[in-house]
């Protein structure tokens, strides 16, 4: 069944925004739950193998939509660049799942808000990007509730903090990437070849560190798998409904649910910092999207005014 199939089933009669505003609130709750076995997985096995097995299940969990399209999925003219995207997040994966098992659920997820923030800076480092005054301090405020979030001189950096930021970093570069190539790639495309190429990667760093898992913990991580897939797929989609400026704002949701499930299963009290610091960068994360969502409306209704002249 295509995947637009699915989410008008579940939307009903739904349509337009909303449509993409609950898709994004389904995928938020489904990457916290994602996250949530990550860090379980983790605490058994080591992370590198949990990565690799996410990927196997991830790619697995997209079989319903090779059965209904074929190899649709597959057919792509930006081959390099899916490659170069899959090699980069590579990376950041293995990072993202060993930083989850080191610090507080809240805090891993306030500073992963700080994505779109990498995305814009390497746009303008790399891309030659013009950014005006609103969206460089929107950024500038965005790196400052990530030192709220750390608290560097007040509380011990470790490691998890450091392979988090790292993390966060190549997602940036992640979210550049997916913009490039959803102009001409569908959302099933995107995952595929995500999955695709993460797959060599963390199957040679699993290797390095091999223990064969017992079936309980291929069962958690299997529902890491699907999970991943199915959030990734939710995600994407609904950008196809909504505006980035009425989707984010529901993202935010991810640092509410990390904080009930952090208390309720590892017993952690949600970081009061973790709390400003997530709300600095998520509020500059989703500034920079709204004023680039008016700027490139800005573009295509100046393109059309020249074309009817």
């Amino acid at each position: 069944m295509p995947l637009s199939a699915i989410t008008d089933r579940l939307s009903g009669r739904v349509t337009g925004t909303s449509r993409g505003m609950m898709l994004m609130l389904i995928s938020s709750v489904t990457f916290i739950a994602m996250q949530s076995l990550t860090r379980h997985a983790g605490e058994q096995v080591h992370p590198f193998e949990v990565a690799f097995f996410r990927n196997i299940f991830g790619l697995l969990a997209l079989a319903p939509i090779f059965m209904s399209q074929g190899l649709k999925p597959l057919k792509t003219q930006r081959f390099k660049l899916h490659a170069l995207r899959g090699s980069v997040q590579s990376f950041g994966m293995l990072a993202f799942f060993y930083g989850v098992t080191l610090i507080p659920f809240a805090e891993v997820t306030a500073l992963s808000f700080s994505g779109p923030l990498f995305a814009t800076l390497l746009a303008v480092l790399v891309l030659g990007e013009r950014v005006r005054l609103r969206r460089m301090t929107a950024l500038a405020l965005g790196f400052v509730g990530m030192v709220i979030v750390v608290r560097p001189g007040f509380e011990e950096i470790n490691l998890g903090t450091y392979l988090i930021v790292g993390s966060s970093i190549t997602w940036g570069f992640s979210i550049a990437m997916i913009k490039l190539l959803s102009k001409t790639e569908s959302s099933p495309t995107l995952v595929t070849y995500q999955g695709l190429f993460l797959l060599p990667f963390t199957c040679a760093a699993a290797l390095s560190v091999w223990v064969w898992p017992t079936w309980e913990q291929v069962a958690i991580m299997a529902g890491v798998g699907f999970l991943g897939t199915i959030g990734h797929l939710l995600f994407a989609q609904s950008f196809k409904y909504a505006d980035a400026s009425a989707l984010l704002p529901l993202d935010f949701t991810r640092l509410i649910w990390a904080s009930i499930l952090g208390y309720i299963v590892w017993s952690e009290v949600p970081d009061l910092w973790a709390w400003i610091g997530g709300s600095v960068i998520f509020a500059s994360a989703t500034y920079i999207a709204y004023r680039e969502n008016q700027i490139a409306k800005q573009a295509k209704r100046e393109e059309a005014a020249a074309d009817s002249v």
